[in-house]
Parts: C-alpha cells; sequence; structure tokens
C-alpha cells in the first residue's frame, strides 16, 4: 500500500477563516473594491481575450505597468502566481538541498513552511520582546550560521514593525547570504530598497498586488533583482505561471497610479486612527493590552483575553486574526467598518473584562 512520504504525512492544509462575516478584518486587504471605471476596462478586456491561448511568459505588458507604477527598470522584474510562488522557487530552485536559511520570529509562517518542504535547514532568528530586529545581531546570526540565505518581511506581517532602509542596506552589504526582502506592506511606509534592489548581487525585493493595490483575486506578485538573479528566477519559474486575464487587469490596474496612491493614503490614515482608537480605550478602562503603532495597514496587539474578544467579535460578525496564544491582528477597515470595530471592542469590554475584573 502506497504511503505518502514523512514530510507531508502529517501536514495539514493552510486554512483562513471561513463564513460570511459582514465585515472583514483578518486578511489585511484593501477595503476598496475597483471603481466602476476599472471595472468596465477590465469589461473591455475580457470581450477580447483569447481564452484559447497560453498567457505571455514574460507577462511583458504587466512587468512594464509594474515597473512603471514604481519608477524602476522591468528587465529586473519577474511576476509570479502570487508572492507564494516565489517563496517556493527561492526555497527550492535557488538553494539546494540542506540550505540554511535564516527566518526571523515572529514573521509570516509560509517562509519557513516552504524552507521545510524544501528541505532546507531553518535557523530561526528571535526578535526581541518589543518586536524589534536587532540587525547586528542578525548578521551574526546570518554569518555564523553561514546561511545561503535570510527571509522576512519588511515592514512585518503580522506585527506591523520595520526595520529602516539604512538598517537593511548594511544587512545586504554585511553578509554573503542571499537576502529576501518581501516589502508586501512597504507601500504605507517609506523605508524600502525597491529602487536600488538592482545595485546588489544579493538582494531580492517581492511585492505583491494583494494589498494597497487592492486586487488579491488576481494573485499577482512580484520579484525584483539584478540581472543575474532575475534570468535565474525567469529561467526556474513555470513557463505560463500568471494567466493572462490577471495579467491584463493588473495592467489597467497600475496604469492608474493617481487612484492607487489615493487610496494608499486613506489607507494609512485609517490604520493611524484604528491605533489611536485602540490605545484611547486601553487607557479609558486601564487595560494591560500591549498595542504596537503600525507602519502598515493593520495594528498588532497582545492581550490575555485575546481568545475571548476575537471569539466574541466573530460572533457579531466581525473577523480579525488571533495568533496564539495572545494575539491579536486587526487590519484597518472603512470608517464606518473600524467604527463598527471599536463599539463592539467597547461592548466586549463592558459586558466581559469589566465584569470579570470587578
Amino acid at each position: 500500500m502506497y504511503e505518502l512520504c514523512g514530510k507531508v504525512r502529517d501536514l495539514e492544509s493552510y486554512e483562513p477563516i471561513k463564513g460570511n462575516y459582514r465585515i472583514r478584518l483578518d486578511a489585511n486587504e484593501s477595503f476598496y473594491n475597483m471603481p466602476e471605471e476599472i471595472k468596465e476596462e477590465i469589461k473591455n478586456i475580457i470581450d477580447v481575450m483569447p481564452f484559447n491561448r497560453y498567457p505571455d511568459s514574460t507577462a511583458e505588458k504587466l512587468v512594464k505597468a509594474f515597473a512603471e507604477f514604481y519608477g524602476i527598470s522591468p528587465e529586473n522584474v519577474t511576476a509570479t502566481n502570487g508572492s507564494d510562488e516565489m517563496l517556493y522557487l527561492l526555497a527550492s530552485a535557488m538553494l539546494e538541498r540542506n540550505s540554511v536559511v535564516v527566518v526571523v520570529e515572529p514573521d509570516f509562517s509560509m517562509y519557513k513552511f516552504y524552507s521545510f518542504l524544501s528541505e532546507n535547514i531553518v535557523i530561526p532568528y528571535q526578535k526581541s520582546e518589543d518586536l524589534q530586529i536587532d540587525v547586528d545581531e542578525l548578521i551574526k546570526t546570518v554569518n555564523e550560521n553561514n546561511a545561503d540565505m535570510v527571509i522576512f518581511s519588511n515592514p512585518c506581517n503580522p506585527t506591523g514593525q520595520g526595520i529602516s532602509a539604512e538598517s537593511a542596506r548594511k544587512l545586504v552589504t554585511s553578509v554573503k547570504a542571499l537576502v529576501v526582502l518581501d516589502e508586501a506592506y512597504m507601500d504605507f511606509w517609506n523605508e524600502g530598497l525597491l529602487k536600488e534592489a538592482a545595485e546588489y548581487d544579493n538582494l531580492i525585493v517581492l511585492k505583491t498586488a494583494s494589498k494597497a493595490v487592492g486586487s488579491a483575486a488576481l494573485r499577482l506578485g512580484f520579484a525584483v533583482a539584478d540581472r543575474k538573479i532575475t534570468r535565474a528566477l525567469q529561467a526556474v519559474k513555470s513557463p505560463y505561471n500568471v494567466n493572462s486575464l490577471s495579467q491584463e487587469i493588473g495592467t489597467v490596474i497600475y496604469k492608474h497610479k493617481e487612484l492607487l496612491n489615493e487610496r494608499c493614503s486613506e489607507i494609512v490614515k485609517n490604520t493611524k486612527e484604528l491605533y489611536e482608537s485602540l490605545v484611547k480605550i486601553k487607557e479609558q478602562y486601564d487595560m494591560p493590552v500591549e498595542i504596537f503603532k503600525p507602519c502598515t495597514n493593520f495594528v498588532f496587539m497582545k492581550m490575555d483575553f485575546a481568545k475571548s474578544l476575537y471569539e466574541y467579535l466573530l460572533d457579531n460578525g466581525i473577523a480579525v486574526r488571533y495568533f496564539k496564544p495572545n494575539a491579536l491582528r486587526i487590519t484597518a477597515g472603512s470608517e464606518s467598518e473600524n467604527s463598527e470595530l471599536m463599539r463592539y471592542i467597547e461592548k466586549y469590554i463592558l459586558e466581559k473584562y469589566v465584569y470579570m475584573n470587578i
């Protein structure tokens, strides 16, 4: 009888929150859908789409639109089927078996997972109590372990914290390892290395259309690096990895630079207001809650009653993200969504927390 190999035998699939919730603040998505004028452009694309043909293997138009949006050269860009495809390629194709990969903790769990699937040796670097990275200590960890790759998100998912561009440069220039900076949330901050990625021979910067661009449904990811690394990435990816519809729609969306920038600014504003509202309610009720000031589109907070609050919000139609054992990550929603969220958090405090602590 056939048996699964040991490394996958006991794995469980990733399961996002299921169900129909009236307010979704759990996945760091943009609260904006596409406006009608862009939807009309998309409808016109569908009318002329050659569905019987394979996609453009190089995603040339999409890559050009992405590069123009960020002010970089398209020759340094590789498009992928979401950032997850690139993460798997980095762990499998760009490294040999038993390569050493340094990850930081806490961070996006898929870095470690794809390294595990590719049978790499994973070395964790533990962040400080205030969830910061000491870059000198990280450099020491990478070099002492002769690491082949170091990968982390900047700013970080799920903590909402980040290291400066100066610190990131110091890391890149102080190690021989391949440095992968996942800048999925850097649209909400201003400390990225995207525009200078091609200047280094050991740096890859990852971007996504799923956050600030508001196009999670398209599954579009991008890797930016020098020509040597870019050629290798384009050689190891699947020939037709980004479907034609996502390519065409993404090309349209990235050309609306003014709209995207306006929406990004609005998301930043709403995140700031969400953070300030949470701090205010913490101080009002003198609650033992640690709230981390974000440079992303979400707020990360630690509290002993995290699971209880998470379940209470779900029961009232509001989904946020719970992290064991004691943390919540709350995506910034629209003004009305944030207001409703805060209303139910205060209700929870009055009904549950204050009562339990009388």
